[in-house]
């Protein structure tokens, strides 16, 4: 029989429900400076996105 790993925990239903709704945003913004593109992430509910993206600068 196999052994199982410290990670592989059970999770709590609730937890990974609400986690689904999170979303891993990414836009590239241009740098007025140097004109090179750098890019701005973050972790957002999947309701506010378009909120997130108009935001960043």
């Amino acid at each position: 029989m196999a052994k199982v790993a410290k990670t592989a925990q059970k999770k709590d239903p609730k937890q990974a429900a609400e986690a689904k709704n999170y979303t891993k945003v990414i836009k590239a913004v241009r740098s007025p400076k140097s004109g090179a593109y750098t890019f701005k992430e973050g972790m957002v509910h999947k309701d506010k996105i378009k909120d997130y993206l108009a935001d960043v600068k």
